[in-house]
């Protein structure tokens, strides 16, 4: 994987202030049998499940079979209390790869951690994902795709807060999240109008 995405950090519900890396290194180096493997966790707890993993790979001393965890996110832009925020969201809610060497103690010392409930695959034999799919993760990981992430919705009610229009009321008529605009009606001289605004310049009612 990337090795420039360890220091990426993401917020998690339940972790506080305190930021954890979404993927870490265990060890540089390299070993031709490791492969990628996805893993179950509590959802919402990824990060945590990932760094409690990482502590117990350390104190089992398997750090040369087990070397890189992995909870994928991507940047993205929000609105938080009127200003935009760049997050990293995580791509696949649930989930944590890792890449290791697969024998009984290394399934063992992943499967047995507090929050993973489990490896992807059949039955007690994990799938190992293809190279193709770790590229294609590396790739959406990797490549810049801010985009903006609002809870307005078609027909809502909004009050506009900056512009010519402000203190003005109207309702939402059109969203588009990757520009960070919307299309509000309101309300001049009895007709309904549409106006072009920022997301900066609404607030819901």
């Amino acid at each position: 994987m990337d090795k420039n995405t360890d220091n990426t950090t993401v917020s998690e519900k339940g972790t506080g202030k305190k930021k954890i890396p979404s993927h870490i290194i265990i060890t540089k180096k390299t070993n031709d049998d490791a492969k990628w493997f996805v893993v179950h966790t509590s959802s919402g707890h990824e990060i945590r499940v990932m760094e409690t993993l990482r502590q117990r790979i350390e104190s089992m001393g398997i750090k040369d079979k087990i070397f890189e965890l992995l909870v994928p996110t991507q940047d993205k832009i929000i609105i938080r209390s009127g200003k935009k925020v760049q997050i990293k969201e995580k791509i696949f809610p649930g989930y944590l790869l890792v890449k290791m060497i697969l024998d009984d103690p290394t399934w063992l010392t992943v499967r047995t951690t507090a929050g993973i409930t489990g490896f992807v695959g059949a039955g007690n034999n994990p799938t190992p994902l293809s190279e193709l799919e770790v590229k294609n993760i590396q790739k959406f990981v990797s490549s810049p795709a801010p985009r903006f992430k609002t809870k307005f919705t078609i027909s809502e009610a909004v009050k506009i807060t900056d512009g010519p229009f402000s203190d003005f009321l109207g309702t939402i008529h059109e969203i588009d999240e990757e520009k960070g605009k919307v299309k509000v009606l309101v309300s001049i001289f009895g007709r309904e109008t549409p106006v072009e605004l920022d997301f900066l310049q609404i607030q819901k009612i």
